[in-house]
């Protein structure tokens, strides 16, 4: 076995670094993960674009356990040579969060505050080896793991984070099933993700937004199972899901766009009464225009949402191991790890065209 791991360190502001760090020695409650694939997601290229400290990013990550001590054998219920789904929370345990199963909010998972988190925590805490853009990563004592069943693509069991948000935000906090009508503002990684989560629950009819640069996108989401498609840049939006629902309006909207506080309004705007609204995506600014009568005279339930459960990721771990979408038909770009930074660049919309969900796979042939 190796000594050694290969990893890409972001080392500065869009800059990343092939390293070589040493293989720590394993106690008998942590473990080692041989890393297959790694979906980049948007806070990779966040972290990428104002990086403050090196680290390896990457947390989207599927592997095999390459080494494990027989206390965390036992607790995580795997041995080695088993192919694993990872979180990216490495939660204390112990806190009211993390007892009540809301171990995302618990603090250790949180580097702001101090806390560990895969693909978040800087390479200068030993063992370094905390991002799956690497050969290998330490596994935890704390870490949550998934088994991956062996006959999923790494292209589709990369998306198993993604899905899982999906499947919380839709299924878990929205309440979608048979019957309703959705609308997902944002057709990227996470927007496409509530198209499958909302389908896959059984809703009726699911409406997709976006804008013109994103139409590859918006046809994309049609081919996972969105009924209708809006480009808001050609179409009103609130005529069109009057039109498209016959004044009902949506049942469950969900905004997930990247930029601006339109989307915002808008999602309050095409809300049925009694409906429920999440928002699950950061603006960095305050909302000019928040119009509380409306939510008030519709009885409007807004919800703030952010990852994913233990319940959830195996929901779409289960849904990923189905086969029932074509799921592979979202992985636009996968690299190799010395090609991480193309492939950060390419996520982040500045290298090559058209990415949807794209991969950096270690093992895969320079």
């Amino acid at each position: 076995m190796k000594r050694t791991s290969l990893a890409a360190v972001a080392t500065g502001v869009q800059t990343t670094e092939l390293q070589e760090f040493s293989l720590p020695p394993l106690a008998d409650d942590s473990g080692l993960l041989r890393i297959e694939t790694v979906g980049v997601c948007g806070s990779d290229v966040s972290y990428y674009k104002k990086l403050q400290s090196p680290r390896i990013l990457g947390h989207h990550i599927v592997g095999f356990i390459e080494q494990i001590g027989e206390t965390a054998a036992a607790r995580w219920g795997v041995k080695a040579g088993d192919r694993v789904a990872l979180e990216e929370y490495i939660p204390c345990g112990q806190c009211t969060f993390c007892r009540t199963g809301m171990y995302r909010s618990c603090k250790t998972t949180d580097p702001r505050a101090g806390g560990i988190r895969y693909g978040a925590t800087p390479a200068d805490l030993s063992p370094s080896l905390w991002g799956g853009f690497s050969e290998y990563m330490y596994l935890h004592p704390n870490s949550v793991l998934h088994p991956m069943p062996a006959h999923v693509p790494p292209e589709e069991a990369a998306l198993t984070l993604p899905l899982a948000n999906g499947f919380e935000w839709m299924s878990l906090q929205g309440g979608v099933g048979p019957g309703k009508t959705v609308v997902i503002q944002g057709p990227g990684q996470q927007g496409l993700a509530c198209t499958l989560a909302a389908k896959a629950a059984g809703a009726d009819c699911v409406i997709v937004t976006g804008r013109t640069t994103s139409m590859k996108r918006l046809e994309l989401s049609k081919r996972l199972g969105a009924d209708h498609i809006v480009n808001i840049q050609t179409e009103d939006l609130e005529t069109r899901v009057r039109e498209i629902t016959g004044g009902k309006m949506a049942d469950v909207v969900i905004d997930v766009t990247s930029g601006g506080t339109e989307p915002i309004t808008s999602s309050i705007a095409i809300a049925g009464r009694g409906s429920t609204v999440l928002f699950g995506a950061y603006k960095y600014r305050k909302v000019p225009e928040f119009d509380i009568d409306m939510i008030v005279t519709k009885t409007l339930k807004l919800i703030g949402v952010r990852g994913h459960s233990y319940q959830s990721v195996k929901m779409a771990v289960d849904f990923i191991a189905s086969g029932k979408f074509p799921l592979s038909i979202m992985n636009s770009h996968d690299y190799p790890l010395e090609e991480t930074d193309m492939a950060l660049r390419t996520a982040g919309g500045e290298g090559e065209p058209n990415p949807l969900l794209v991969t950096v796979s270690p093992g895969k042939a320079r």
